[in-house]
């Protein structure tokens, strides 16, 4: 499928296969999104390095890919993955843990 890379950069949603948690949020290309589907792992690029990377390549700590979907403009990603070890670079299992609002539930 091809996708809109016109702006350069689209996001991608990481999302635990098993588990339907979200991991993390990066950047692929269409160098980075190439290679995650000629290698089943994932591949984004790093705005801050200005260069590609493999997610787990040196912690160890990669995502296998089971799925990848596209938004209705095709300029978005929601990737399935297994995870293997965390997702975040902190050691937490995903990015997403900074509660800002989160409504208390009434269990009366």
């Amino acid at each position: 499928m091809k996708l809109d890379f016109s702006k350069g950069l689209v996001p991608a949603i990481i999302i635990e296969h098993q588990t339907n948690d979200v991991l993390m949020l990066a950047y692929m290309n269409e160098e980075s999104y190439n290679k995650t589907l000629e290698t089943k792992t994932t591949w984004f690029y790093s705005r801050s390095r200005n260069s590609l990377w493999n997610k787990g390549e040196t912690s160890g700590h990669v995502q296998h890919v089971k799925s990848i979907t596209t938004d209705c403009d095709k300029d978005t990603l929601l990737i399935r993955v297994e995870q293997v070890g965390p997702a975040c670079h902190t050691g937490a299992h995903s990015c997403f843990f900074n509660v800002i609002l989160e409504e208390e539930t009434n269990n009366a």
